[in-house]
């Protein structure tokens, strides 16, 4: 299968820092769905995962940015907690998804438990985790290759393909290869983890959270073509759909977000002291970034328009998975043609839409740029998406 539109694009190819297999660096995201890409992921490797328990309940609750912090939380936690790795992972908005060698594996395994904790007794959520050998996923037939999409130079994400992670969430939801909460006290190290914006309102009058998964008994090729002709079709939006604005999120901090932060702090003082502290560093960053003051190297609207390139709007991970900004009119038509198409038993899709779009951040210093932001629906995002999925085999 010739793959034209890519033609004269060639990738990079880069080794992980983590001794991970070198995968290639791109930086068209049309060209996800080309199998050249990816590389098998080392033998030794072990799938990370977790996942909200029960998000619908939080979800009516009015708590998805609970959900969402719960599963960039995770990713944070084993940033932190093996620094001098380099990991591919994932954000699914109540979950996430990650591989390390067997050298972290111990780690890992603590933060994780750790953020199950932290989940439990901060955020008043059931985070499930589990830590999957990669040998398992090859036994029962499958793969996990990574590809890395590079959206800004200096941030890039993880695509994942071969079919393991699919057979690894259903594992973890048997409650095989568990990781339990750690005890309560024992909290991770979310350092640099914050949700402090406001939902960003829809420009365009939805936002689309939209998971589209290969159906059982298609071929790659034939899915990969049905993925590009998608992507066309979203090519002719703004920005291919980007729901963050250019200039950056809107500078208005959430009172939600800030709570959550709170709770997100390592410190060991009370929350009330805590929060105090808090609201002395947002203050400060808000009167910056609203201003537009330069601080020492430190400038506000180059770190806004930053934040909208490094947003992770679009990812693969065994299937698509994209939160667009687009006309109700456009929803209509991509969800036709994707009922098209699920129909003839090419793939399975997954939709939902609502009227804001939700930013989590990973941001170890604001003065370098690989700052990095997770974009979700508001109001249910991939969580909802995911259980309107038709003809998942994936228990949820």
């Amino acid at each position: 299968m010739r793959f034209a539109f890519w033609e004269g694009l060639p990738a990079t190819i880069a080794m992980n820092e983590s001794s991970h297999a070198a995968a290639a660096v791109f930086d068209r995201f049309e060209r996800v769905v080309d199998p050249t890409l990816y590389r098998p992921l080392p033998a030794d490797d072990f799938i990370g995962m977790t996942d909200v328990v029960n998000s619908t309940q939080a979800i009516k609750e009015g708590r998805y940015k609970a959900v969402n912090l719960a599963g960039a939380a995770a990713i944070t936690a084993v940033m932190n907690a093996v620094p001098d790795e380099s990991f591919p992972f994932v954000f699914g908005g109540d979950g996430a998804t990650l591989a390390v060698g067997s050298r972290h594996a111990a780690d890992v395994r603590d933060a994780l438990a750790r953020t199950a904790a932290f989940a439990r007794d901060e955020l008043r959520l059931d985070l499930r985790a589990a830590l999957i050998p990669l040998s398992v996923i090859r036994a029962a037939g499958l793969d996990v290759r990574i590809a890395w999409f590079q959206p800004s130079p200096e941030v890039r994400y993880a695509m994942f393909s071969g079919g393991g992670l699919e057979f690894a969430e259903a594992q973890m939801k048997a409650g095989r290869f568990a990781i339990e909460p750690a005890p309560i006290g024992q909290k991770p190290d979310l350092t640099g983890l914050s949700c402090r914006y406001m939902p960003i309102i829809s420009r365009n009058g939805a936002i689309l959270s939209l998971i589209v998964k290969r159906a059982e008994g298609a071929g790659e090729a034939e899915f990969a073509a049905a993925v590009m002709e998608i992507l066309s079709l979203l090519h002719q939006l703004d920005r291919d759909g980007h729901p963050v604005p250019t200039e950056g999120p809107p500078v208005r901090w959430s009172s939600q977000g800030f709570e959550l932060e709170a709770r997100a702090s390592r410190r060991r003082e009370v929350l009330a002291w805590r929060k105090v502290k808090l609201a002395f560093i947002v203050a400060a960053s808000w009167l910056i970034l609203k201003a537009g003051m330069k601080v020492g190297t430190f400038d506000p609207a180059h770190y806004l328009r930053q934040t909208t390139q490094n947003t992770d709007f679009r990812k693969f991970d065994d299937g698509l998975r994209m939160t667009l900004d687009c006309s109700e009119a456009t929803a209509d038509r991509v969800e036709s043609r994707l009922t098209e198409l699920r129909d003839r038993g090419v793939l399975s899709f997954g939709a939902f839409r609502q009227k804001q779009a939700l930013v989590t951040c990973i941001v170890p210093d604001p003065r370098h740029n690989d700052h990095m932001h997770f974009v979700d629906g508001a109001e249910g995002g991939y969580a909802l998406a995911a259980r309107m999925l038709k003809g998942s085999a994936v228990p949820m």
